[in-house]
């Protein structure tokens, strides 16, 4: 009897041991892409030739960056038309159903790893015709941290009034000039073309999905 419950002791020892590393791997995760997201704000070109030593695996970029960000905008939205609501002439504030907010959220947050795999793969097609060299790898780095203020910017769809900011997500198109030639190695003088035809690209995929999500989950009048 004294065994089995040096045992169980034991065990119950182990998980709890075994939960709180996980927890402080994940915190420690988290504030490494926090430290991240603030370095290529404010000075992109070192961190780019970080960056580019690094090599990060998509994969992991997909589970610790993006799926950090993208968070963003998701709950900023489904706060904003929910809970708070758009105030509409004559008719007061307009909330979208809890239900449909959920659903519009889902949505959106799993457009964002879409878009993001697109425009890496776009990245990594078009790189040999500006000068540079197709790796996947590098291409997708550049779409996830260029879409850093993007991501943060989802914030201002807590409130109607302050969702003109977004337009400062636009801050991404400088971060992809200057990380196109470290990554991908494109010629200087052609990154500006490049990156206007990934940012085309971009923008053109992420108002399809806002305007798929809208008309599928959005209450009429929002």
């Amino acid at each position: 009897m004294n065994a089995a419950l040096r045992a169980q002791a034991l065990c119950a020892y182990a998980l709890r041991a075994y939960a709180l590393r996980a927890y402080a791997l994940r915190a420690y995760a988290r504030r490494a892409q926090a430290t991240r997201a603030y370095a290529i704000l404010v000075d992109p070109v070192a961190t780019w030739r970080r960056i580019d030593e690094e090599a990060a695996d998509p994969a992991y970029l997909l589970a610790h960056y993006v799926a950090l960000f993208a968070l963003i905008p998701a709950v900023s939205g489904f706060v904003g038309a929910c809970l708070i609501g758009v105030v509409v002439p004559r008719a007061g504030p307009v909330r979208q159903s809890i239900i449909d907010g959920l659903f519009g959220a889902t949505f959106g947050y799993a457009a964002a790893f879409a878009i993001v795999l697109l425009v890496g793969l776009w990245i990594a097609i078009l790189a040999p015709r500006f000068g540079g060299r197709r790796d996947f790898t590098r291409a997708f780095a550049l779409a996830v941290y260029s879409f850093t203020p993007v991501w943060l910017s989802g914030v201002f769809l807590l409130l109607p009034g302050l969702r003109f900011l977004e337009l400062t997500g636009c801050y991404g198109a400088y971060i992809l000039v200057k990380g196109l030639p470290v990554l991908v190695g494109s010629r200087a003088q052609r990154s500006r073309p490049f990156a206007a035809a990934t940012v085309v690209f971009a923008a053109a995929l992420t108002l399809l999905a806002a305007a798929a999500q809208h008309a599928l989950f959005a209450r009429p009048g929002m």
